[in-house]
């Protein structure tokens, strides 16, 4: 009997997805960091895909978060000590401030893409194009359909 044909625990899947996760992840930090963007972390980019192109308040991006206002302010503190975000009046409601990128949170955000797409082929070079469509695609199959859940930190700190 070949030690192929076992099964292996069911903790070990969550735990080969999770290491798929930070392999990329990390890589992903480590390239942005030769590209001009040393201080840029994980945390930062569910963040800045919270603000988003038109960006929001720090109540609204706490609540994409999963976070508290106060921990959402924490975090926009520091992505504007690093010149990733600003704060702005809101246009339509100058009572309201709102929390914008900035062109540097955009060329995060624009390299990240690029890079993701780099790390992609490399698995592709690695296991085959045709094993990782498959493999994307029955992953697709087993979570829901929105991919851009951007509440982790949130469910990471419950």
């Amino acid at each position: 009997m070949s030690i192929l044909s076992i099964d292996p625990p069911g903790f070990e899947l969550p735990l080969r997805l999770f290491l798929g996760f930070r392999v990329l992840i990390d890589e992903l930090h480590a390239e942005l960091a030769r590209q001009g963007h040393p201080h840029a972390r994980p945390m930062h980019g569910f963040v800045m895909q919270a603000i988003g192109t038109e960006g929001t308040t720090a109540v609204e991006l706490g609540r994409a978060l999963g976070v508290s206002k106060q921990a959402a302010g924490k975090t926009i503190e520091t992505l504007e000590r690093l010149g990733y975000v600003e704060r702005a009046r809101d246009p339509r409601d100058t009572r309201r401030k709102i929390v914008r990128l900035t062109p540097s949170g955009v060329d995060v955000l624009v390299r990240s893409a690029r890079i993701f797409d780099d790390l992609r082929a490399r698995w592709a070079a690695v296991i085959g194009d045709e094993r990782l469509r498959e493999l994307e695609a029955d992953l697709r199959k087993v979570t829901p359909p929105d991919i851009f859940r951007l509440d982790v930190p949130g469910w990471f700190g419950a």
